[in-house]
Formats: structure tokens, C-alpha cells, sequence
């Protein structure tokens, strides 16, 4: 510690002092903090900051000087804590980038108009978050029971898995089509290798591979092929008529897609919030 900080006076000994000189008037502030203080003060600096006068207390010359320049620093104190605690109070969501695209980020305005004050930082990763290493609050992941104890976890949705295309590239043909049929489509696949499940086969099967499930989307909403992925992350897409299920067949996988987040005792309110509303709103439409 440096020699400016050692000769600083505790803290509430400048609080009294400050109170003192407000009030000019030992008793009155008493009510704030002990008069004792002020002795204590006095005696750290090596002179008298008050004249004792029969009817309360007045500040000799240096402590006046003292006095406005220990009320200035308050005063500063003050500001910095309220604009600290006006200051957006940061959760940090880990979720995987097609959950981020396809279910977070159109839903994020509806967040923060539901939880006030919250800045969310997303952070869009395959890769299992460490709580404590990456400061994570709430993350998104694909995983199944049994859970450790020291983990909050809820269910938002199992994966059912549907084939999809844009209503261009089907223009010509009745849907539902054939798996059949469907198997002779370019196919678009993602780092998961749905496809040879869904259709029950183990070889390998043609067409363009994306290391993500958004990207094998876009490929499908513009017409390249026909995706496989999970409902939920195609809902939107469906009701909106950008995309059609081409397929009555469908495919439940594990694991599932749940809410984590670890039990700790720095949990606050306003992360409380946000995942009350995650377990509300990230779920299958």
C-alpha cells in the first residue's frame, strides 16, 4: 500500500467530521455517527478542525478548509454509486448459434421489454460453457439427466427433427413427397449427420455440409436443398410460409434442449428474471 493511503483517516471518521460540520452541532449529529469520531480525527491529523463553543461547535480556519474539500469528496462518492447502480445490469446467456438466431435473438426486444434494466450479452458457442471460467449466468444446452446437484436445470423442448425446404424449390411437387422420393432431393446436412437416422440408414448420403444447423437453413430458405432440424428452430419459418415440411416423417432425438445454470449464492434478481422469462418464451411454438 502506498504512503498517500496510510495517511488517510478511516473512513468514518471523515463521515462524522463531515456530519459535524453540517449540523455544527455535536449532539445533532450524533444521530449520524458518535461524536468520538471526530476526536479520533483530530487526533490522526494533529490539530483542532472544531472551536468547542458553549452552544455547539464552529469550524476553525483549517478545519473549513478540510470541511468543503471532505464534502466535495462525498459528494463525488455519492455520484459514482448512483450512476453505478443506473448503469444496465449485464446477464450473460450461453446458447448455441442456431438457438441464438432461430429462437433468441427474434424474441430479444420482448426481453428487455419485459425485464427492465437488463443488457444481455450473448454468447453463441457449440462449445459447453464454464460457468465460472467464462462468467457465464444462463446457458443453453443440448444435454439429459441425471443433473449435478449444484445445477438449476428445466426442460424447454425435445428435439423432433422435420424435414424442410423453401416453398420455390417444392413449387412442382404435391408434399407431403416420399421418403422415396425425398431421398433423391439435394440434401443439405449439418455437423449432427441427421439424415441417415431419419431415413434408417447408416451410408453416406450426397449434398452440401454446413458446420451449422443456421447455415444448412439459410441454404434451405433460399432454395438450395432440403434441411433437417428441430421444430422449434423452424416453426417461425413454417407459420410464416418461408419454409414447408416436405415430409409427414419426423424423428425424435436425444438429448434434449435445456435451460442450466449453476446454484450459487450470487444469483441476483434481475437474472432471476431473465431466466423466468427464458423457461416462459425459449420454448417449441
Amino acid at each position: 500500500m502506498s504512503n498517500s493511503h496510510r495517511t488517510l483517516p478511516p473512513l468514518n471518521a471523515l463521515r462524522a467530521f463531515e456530519a459535524a460540520g453540517r449540523h455544527l452541532n455535536f449532539r445533532v449529529a450524533a444521530d449520524e455517527l458518535f461524536v468520538t469520531q471526530v476526536r479520533m480525527l483530530e487526533e490522526h491529523i494533529g490539530f483542532p478542525l472544531f472551536q468547542r463553543l458553549p452552544r455547539g461547535v464552529a469550524l476553525t480556519s483549517q478545519g473549513s478548509v478540510y470541511f468543503a474539500e471532505v464534502t466535495r469528496a462525498f459528494k463525488i462518492l455519492d455520484k459514482a454509486t448512483a450512476q453505478l447502480l443506473r448503469e444496465p445490469k449485464t446477464v450473460t446467456i450461453s446458447v448455441t448459434p442456431t438457438f441464438a438466431t432461430k429462437l433468441l435473438l427474434p424474441r430479444l426486444s420482448a426481453l428487455t421489454a419485459a425485464v427492465l434494466g437488463v443488457e444481455l450479452r450473448t454468447v453463441a458457442t457449440e462449445s459447453v460453457a464454464d460457468f465460472n471460467r467464462d462468467q457465464v449466468d444462463i446457458a443453453v444446452r443440448l444435454t439429459r439427466p441425471p443433473f449435478p446437484a449444484t445445477f438449476d436445470t428445466h426442460l424447454l423442448f425435445e428435439q423432433t427433427l422435420v424435414a424442410v425446404a423453401s416453398p420455390h424449390l417444392m413449387a412442382n411437387r404435391k408434399l407431403p413427397i416420399s421418403t422415396e422420393v425425398l431421398q433423391e432431393m439435394p440434401l443439405l446436412h449439418d455437423s449432427h449427420h441427421h439424415w441417415p437416422r431419419f431415413f434408417g440408414t447408416t451410408g453416406k448420403l450426397a449434398g452440401a455440409v454446413f458446420n451449422q444447423t443456421a447455415l444448412a437453413l439459410d441454404a434451405a430458405l433460399a432454395g438450395q436443398g432440403i434441411a433437417i432440424a428441430c421444430q422449434a428452430f423452424v416453426q417461425a419459418d413454417l407459420n410464416a410460409g418461408r419454409l414447408v415440411q416436405v415430409s409427414e416423417s419426423t424423428l425424435t432425438v436425444e438429448p434434449d434442449y435445456y435451460l442450466v445454470r449453476k446454484k450459487n449464492s450470487s444469483s441476483t434478481p434481475i437474472i432471476d428474471a431473465v431466466w423466468n422469462w427464458c423457461v416462459t418464451h425459449l420454448v417449441q411454438a
